[in-house]
């Protein structure tokens, strides 16, 4: 099973608390955090991007880095682990993001691939008077659909005279090309957002559910497969789940349940309102499942939480959830997060058998 860190690129990483770990998000913090998961034999890590947060008491994710220049450096100071940027396309235009592309490739040698959001936070967009209208909601993914034709024909061959609805390009070339295949991500769990992954993702990130549930997922995960059955291509799930570990499982529960009272409610309030403001999309989407009062506090991610051996055997579960190829992982705390999962979890674990078993990473 492959895993890979959501590295915390926005302030107090994925727990809207006031009594979970706060910190702000800093080049050396992600440093730091890749660089451990590197040392201790982890595939990847991805970054999100967000432009407006929640605010709140706690400011959720109102400071953050940008994507594609923060994977650039962690490009140069890393040298196995894969990187993945989030291109924010209704801002970014395809020929920007597939040189930008091309030129972290060329810093990661071939290290490098593409996270596509379609962007659902409105005020994200508007406060930059570049929102199209909120009849976009409703067709988010046709304009991704452009969108990705455009980077493979620059990433393939280096032109594009593509004429769309959406995008008119006119002997738009691209050089240098990436050096290895560029591969694309997309996290949509809508009808609409599986049939996008089907046709042109090869992953497809979903959220892990329920707490100490590790196979809750599993009907997304066939969902998918479904779906890449009809386009005939080979595309897998990799679950987001947070890890919340210490030596017990009453101390990690102890932990979670502090996180849980410290709740942000302003910020989970804003949360709450902008997942409402589509009124187009179903209730299947990723945006309606983070803002569902159930586990809120943690954008309802799936949480594995307990001792190390607990969490580790978890982890083993998920790995038996057909379709799964890996897990996107997320921690309370992320540095001693990384070096306890490195020291004390991974070398648990039945599908990760064959990584590194450091005691301690960098």
């Amino acid at each position: 099973m492959q895993i890979g860190v959501f590295i915390p690129i926005g302030n107090n990483g994925w727990l809207i608390s006031e009594t979970a770990p706060q910190y702000m998000p800093t080049f050396e913090l992600n440093k730091i955090v890749t660089q451990k998961a590197e040392a201790i034999g982890l595939d990847f890590v991805l970054s999100m991007i967000k432009l407006r947060g929640f605010g709140g008491k706690t400011e959720f994710w109102d400071h953050n880095l940008e994507s594609f220049t923060l994977m650039a450096g962690l490009a140069a100071v890393t040298s196995r682990i894969k990187l993945f940027a989030t291109a924010a396309t209704l801002v970014v235009p395809p020929a920007i993001a597939a040189r930008m592309a091309s030129t972290i490739d060329s810093i990661s040698n071939g290290r490098f691939g593409l996270n596509l959001i379609t962007g659902w936070q409105k005020p994200e967009y508007s406060q930059m008077g570049l929102w199209p209208g909120d009849a976009y909601f409703g067709r988010r993914y046709e304009y991704l659909s452009e969108y990705v034709q455009i980077l493979k024909e620059l990433w393939e061959t280096g032109v594009s005279n593509r004429k769309s609805e959406f995008f008119q390009m006119e002997d738009c070339r691209l050089s240098p090309r990436p050096q290895a295949e560029m591969k694309i991500i997309c996290a949509g769990q809508s009808d609409a957002g599986m049939a996008f992954s089907a046709k042109y993702a090869d992953y497809n990130f979903c959220f892990g559910k329920g707490l100490n549930t590790p196979t809750a997922f599993a009907p997304t995960a066939a969902k998918l497969t479904e779906a890449a059955a009809r386009t005939g291509r080979n595309v897998t799930s990799f679950a987001l789940f947070m890890i919340i570990a210490d030596e017990t499982d009453e101390a990690a529960r102890a932990k979670w349940e502090r996180y849980k009272a410290g709740a942000d409610q302003e910020a989970l309030k804003w949360l709450v309102d902008q997942s409402g403001v589509d009124k187009t999309s179903g209730k299947d989407t990723n945006v309606r499942q983070m803002a569902d009062p159930t586990s809120s506090v943690n954008i309802n991610m799936g949480t594995l939480v307990g001792s190390y051996a607990t969490v580790a055997r978890l982890l083993d579960e998920v790995a038996t959830v057909p379709g799964c190829e890996g897990v996107l992982l997320t921690f309370d705390d992320f540095v001693k997060g990384i070096d306890d999962f490195g020291a004390h979890i991974q070398p648990l674990m039945r599908s990760r058998a064959d990584a590194p078993m450091l005691a301690e990473a960098v």
